[in-house]
């Protein structure tokens, strides 16, 4: 698979007295949609945080790209070919177009309207353009916030259950946009998903992350055909895990 983007080497996060992340080891891939799955509370989310440089880890290694990320924020310019949208995304107060715009706006790009109308029209926001932000439901806001992080091409894309408040036509809209933005940039994607089915249709790779573990990473067809692990076993059986 060649180098990979992201190193990790017995990262941990904690808080308080609490160790909600304990990752002995994972390399994410150029190029790849790594899928991370697992119970609530297991950790994906602060997983995807550390990737997205909003939190550093508490020990261990990260690298990025072969430089070393963990002993603080790295610089802008890394920061900038990083992007993640939330599960519950933030929009400002202003237009649909506007909010899309943002990221191209801060990095200087002038003549934006063309990308940003073709990522809105690939999501079906297109005719929402002018509406104000605040006027949108959950599943309106994020597409909005996946069309902003998609319109800057970042060399990472980081997406946390990107469907959840989505109905099934909405949520193929945005599986196809999702593949489309591989296909066309090679950009990384990593996401986190409750949805094993989902993880199946579009990932390369899956993890499976229980009480802040990683228990198993394997390519998909193994991941969902022959798991090595009895937790995954149990967790695509549709079993509780913990």
């Amino acid at each position: 698979m060649g180098e990979p983007v992201y190193r990790l080497l017995g990262v941990t996060r904690v808080y308080g007295a609490r160790k909600v992340l304990d990752i002995a080891s994972l390399d994410v891939y150029a190029g790849e949609i790594l899928g991370i799955v697992g119970p609530s509370g297991a950790g994906k989310s602060t997983l995807l945080r550390l990737l997205g440089f909003l939190e550093t880890p508490t020990s261990g290694a990260m690298a990025f790209r072969g430089q070393r990320v963990n002993g603080g924020a790295p610089s802008l310019a890394v920061r900038r070919r990083v992007t993640m949208v939330f599960q519950r995304p933030v929009l400002l107060s202003d237009s649909v177009y506007a909010n899309v715009a943002y990221g191209l706006r801060v990095r200087g790009v002038t003549d934006a309207r063309e990308r940003v109308e073709k990522v809105l029209d690939l999501l079906g926001m297109l005719p929402l353009r002018k509406e104000d932000a605040s006027t949108l439901s959950g599943g309106e806001a994020q597409r909005v916030a996946l069309a902003r992080a998609l319109v800057v091409e970042p060399e990472v894309l980081l997406l946390d259950e990107p469907t959840a408040n989505l109905d099934p036509a909405h949520v193929a809209i945005i599986e196809n946009v999702i593949r489309q933005a591989r296909e066309r940039t090679g950009m990384t994607i990593v996401l986190v998903t409750h949805n094993v089915f989902q993880a199946r249709r579009l990932a390369d790779r899956v993890a499976l992350l229980v009480g802040g573990r990683l228990v198993e990473v394997a390519p998909t067809k193994t991941f969902f055909e022959s798991p090595s692990a009895p937790e995954t076993c149990a967790f695509i059986s549709g079993e509780m895990v913990y």
